[in-house]
Formats: C-alpha cells, sequence, structure tokens
C-alpha cells in the first residue's frame, strides 16, 4: 500500500468517527430534550421513556431538527401547555450543548 492509499484510509476513518460521534451527540441530545419536555408535560417514568422512542422517531424524519420542534411543539399544543417557540429552541440548543460536553 502506498503512502497515498494511506491517507486515503485515514481520511476514511475520521470521516466515520466523525460521523459516529455526530450521531451519538444527536441521540443524547433528543434524550436531553425529551426529559424537558417529559417533565414539562408531566409524563411518569415509562412515559418518558416511551416519548424518548417518538422523538427518535421524529428526528428520522428529515434533515436537520425542525422535524422535532414540529412534534414537540405540536405535543404542548395538544395539551394545551403555551410554550414560546423561543423556549423550545433554547432547550434544542442547550441539550445538543449538553450532549457535545458529554462526548469530550
Amino acid at each position: 500500500m502506498n503512502k497515498f492509499d494511506e491517507r486515503e484510509k485515514s481520511f476514511e476513518k475520521k470521516f466515520q468517527m466523525d460521523e459516529e460521534l455526530q450521531f451519538k451527540i444527536q441521540a443524547r441530545s433528543n434524550k436531553y430534550l425529551a426529559e424537558f419536555v417529559s417533565l414539562k408535560l408531566g409524563k411518569n417514568e415509562q412515559e418518558k421513556i416511551n416519548y424518548l422512542q417518538e422523538i427518535i422517531k421524529a428526528d428520522m424524519e428529515e434533515a436537520g431538527q425542525e422535524d422535532v420542534f414540529r412534534k414537540i411543539k405540536k405535543d404542548f399544543e395538544s395539551e394545551s401547555i403555551s410554550i414560546d417557540d423561543t423556549e423550545i429552541r433554547e432547550q434544542m440548543e442547550k441539550a445538543t450543548l449538553r450532549a457535545k460536553e458529554d462526548f469530550k
């Protein structure tokens, strides 16, 4: 194997590791976000676990976080809980930052 092949393999390995880390961060962020929303909605422990699964499914709908935002907003509305969009977005950002800290 020549140096170019070795370098290419190295870049592929780094890309794979970076993608895996991003996936883990997003999953952990979803967990923290589900905990926040569950607390606001008054869910018990089992309902919180189920809600996390719902958040994960919502996150798979499209790239980015807008699918998760829409789900959370809808869930608050269905429970007649008034919450500002900026508060939801702030909690999403806090969850992401906390998840990133977990993997440092």
